[in-house]
């Protein structure tokens, strides 16, 4: 029973405001609510092609591929009920009057009948230090309620999740329960059928959604028909702390699991209440590893006893996950505003959910991963080229978080799982079956993964100190720069991680990178002692980018500039590849080739960015324009941030419109938007 259409949505990031709500530090395209996994990503759409315009009340937050999730959110206010979330049919919107984003929180500030001011918080923590926090799969919404007019009220307050949440087939059944533990009231709901290891429309079709808030005095629940209990606290103010034992499709009827709060007299001091949301699986991933085939554990598995515990632990623990998130929105907005100014926090305060969310701790304390879903594009498993352009967030936050991502690739290829000389694109055509490419049939994009993995190996160790690291790897890592040192100097017709752009005779950027990663061998073989190896490659690549400066450049222009394939006159792109040089200290390319990309790009810059290449006139990428702004001189780093901080993802340069048929959400790649940050 839905009264909002679907619509899509746009990238607009420009500052917009509006009589009713301010938008602080600006208005993003989807705003982020509970954002902590692939599977439990939920936004709030605002966008110029899409949603309400970033107004809680009056419309349907989604999951993030625009498919509606019921979360409900009434107030009443002597007698009288609003909406402060969610588009309930009968019931007036609230007003909002403010949103604010930093790294790990969406706050809305709602105003009800001019009494009462609902302050939401969404918090989604982010604890990259500490495995354990980080592990939950879980959520929290705070909401305060006070009066401003200077009377007091008589308030009741509502919220509901529906069984939206259990799977993306609407036509499935769900089945759900009510319980309490350690003073804490939860409702679960699941699928009936489980189905492990399975998705529909990107939702996972296994696990329990639990939704949880304290067992306080005045406290109702019930679960049941959307309009019917929604309906009951409108008219009433509380509900029949009943449930609905009719388990049935999710759009049968629309079953929801609410609670509701009889809040008393309140006047100008804020009472507060705190609900938590999150998803349980005890098995997260399949994954073809040293061992065979296997099941791994999510790894909460390993520090709670089962759901009850883990959301007993979450919920209690607010005051310390709320102080830990605060110190890294703080970290991470006034690095960002001494790198690059307001516009790049902007960014890397949007990104950080977003990046993480497309992640998932797994395993054991004693062996563990961080398993990575390749949002938007084609969901594959740990995409080699989906972790790089993400890396510099980990890499932030903290460099054990590469180790993790990269330790299925090595474990899996390591075992023989798969046939073919370079690295493998990505552990399994759809996440979360890490399940491999035995007949070495996955993407090929050579040149791109081998150079990438060398990449972030040693940028790993030399932010770590892991040398072990190296060594442990060293044979693998040396027969993947041999893959280089025979195709870098000329790539042949391979793919780029810009594989929707094509395939491409000898590029002038994916030959850089692979002779990045060869420099990058050659210091990876000095760090555990392999001086012959060492002295090898680096003679290879200085060999290999002397010459490249000849093949790619085109020294006629004016400017000059890196051709987007060897010998095409006519031709260029953002040579995003150099940042690695930057990353790694390499110093294997000149500086003059840095100098003249910084005078090129601001003669080809478009109304919303420099355009990707020339193949697409006017698509465009933010992680690789905030590479390229990473290593530029000042005033162009400045034009390129100001630009993102218009538009975000992919998208055309001239009109900021996405390009036909495609739509990037949610994707992790935004990780790079830290690029300024690691270097």
């Amino acid at each position: 029973m839905r009264s909002v259409h679907l619509v899509t949505l746009g990238g607009l990031l420009v500052s917009l405001t509006s009589a009713q709500s301010t938008f602080t530090p600006t208005r993003p395209p989807s705003l982020p609510l509970a954002v902590k996994s692939p599977y439990l990503s939920t936004w709030f759409r605002a966008g110029s092609n899409g949603g309400n315009g970033g107004y809680l009340p009056g419309e349907w937050p989604t999951f993030w591929t625009g498919q509606y999730i019921g979360w409900a959110g009434l107030i009443r206010v002597d007698g009288k009920a609003f909406t402060w979330m969610g588009a309930p049919r009968d019931v007036e919107a609230a007003s909002q009057v403010a949103y604010e984003y930093t790294s790990t929180k969406s706050i809305f500030t709602i105003e009800a009948d001019g009494k009462v001011s609902v302050k939401v918080t969404f918090l989604s923590p982010l604890t990259p230090n500490d495995f354990k926090r980080q592990s939950l799969i879980f959520s929290y919404m705070s909401v305060e309620v006070s009066s401003i007019d200077g009377s007091e009220h008589e308030v009741q307050l509502y919220t509901d999740i529906s069984a939206e949440w259990a799977s993306g087939d609407l036509s499935a059944v769900a089945q759900w329960d009510f319980g309490t533990t350690d003073d804490i009231n939860y409702h679960k709901v699941w699928k009936q059928n489980q189905q492990h290891f399975s998705e529909v429309n990107d939702h996972a079709e296994w696990g329990s959604i639990y939704y949880s808030t304290d067992a306080d005095d005045g406290l109702t629940y019930q679960s049941g028909a959307d309009t019917d209990i929604r309906g009951a606290f409108a008219a009433n103010g509380k509900l029949a702390n009943s449930k609905d034992g009719n388990f049935r499709a999710i759009n049968s009827n629309w079953p929801v699991f609410a609670y509701a709060v009889d809040l008393g007299s309140v006047g100008s001091a804020a009472t507060w209440n705190l609900f938590s949301i999150g998803l349980c699986q005890d098995d997260a991933i399949q994954f073809l590893g040293a061992d065979g085939l296997r099941n791994v554990p999510s790894l909460w598995k390993s520090y709670f006893s089962d759901d009850v515990a883990a959301l007993t632990f979450f919920h209690k623990d607010f005051d310390e996950s709320n102080k830990l998130s605060s110190e890294l929105d703080s970290k991470i907005d006034s690095d960002s505003k001494a790198a690059a100014g307001d516009n790049y926090a902007i960014l890397t305060t949007l990104a950080a959910r977003q990046a993480f969310g497309a992640t998932q701790l797994v395993g054991t304390e004693e062996k563990h991963y961080l398993f990575l879903k390749e949002i938007s594009s084609n969901g594959n498993t740990q995409t080699v080229d989906v972790i790089y352009p993400a890396s510099p967030i980990f890499y932030y936050t903290n460099p054990e978080l590469v180790k993790l991502l990269l330790d299925p690739h090595f474990e899996n290829q390591e075992s023989g799982h798969y046939p073919n000389k370079y690295a493998i694109h990505d552990l399994g055509s759809h996440y979360p079956n890490a399940t491999g490419h035995a007949d070495g049939n996955d993407e090929p994009m050579p040149i791109e993964e081998c150079g990438n993995n060398l990449i972030m190996v040693l940028a790993y160790a030399q932010r770590s100190g892991n040398n072990d690291y190296l060594k442990q790897h060293y044979p693998i890592l040396k027969q993947w720069a041999e893959y280089l040192v025979e195709d870098s100097l000329y790539p042949a017709e391979q793919l780029s991680t810009d594989d929707f752009a094509g395939h491409l005779i000898n590029q002038t950027n994916l030959a850089l990178k692979g002779m990045i990663g060869i420099e990058a061998m050659s210091q990876i073989s000095m760090l555990v002692g392999e001086d012959a190896d060492a002295e090898n490659y680096t003679s290879i690549a200085h060999d290999y980018i002397e010459k490249w400066q000849t093949l790619g450049i085109n020294h006629d222009a004016s400017p000059p500039h890196a051709n987007l394939a060897y010998g095409n006159a006519s031709t260029h792109g953002l040579l995003y590849n150099l940042y690695n040089d930057r990353l790694l200290n390499t110093n294997l390319v000149p500086q003059s080739v840095y100098d003249m990309q910084s005078a090129f790009y601001p003669t080809v810059r478009d109304t919303y960015g420099v355009p990707l290449d020339t193949r697409n006139r006017y698509w465009t990428k933010s992680d690789w324009q905030i590479f390229c702004a990473a290593i530029a001189g000042e005033e162009v780093r400045d034009a390129f941030i100001a630009d993102v901080a218009k538009w975000v993802d992919l998208y055309n340069t001239n009109d900021g419109t996405y390009p036909p048929g495609i739509e990037f959400r949610a994707r992790p790649v935004m990780g790079g938007m830290f690029a300024l940050l690691v270097v």
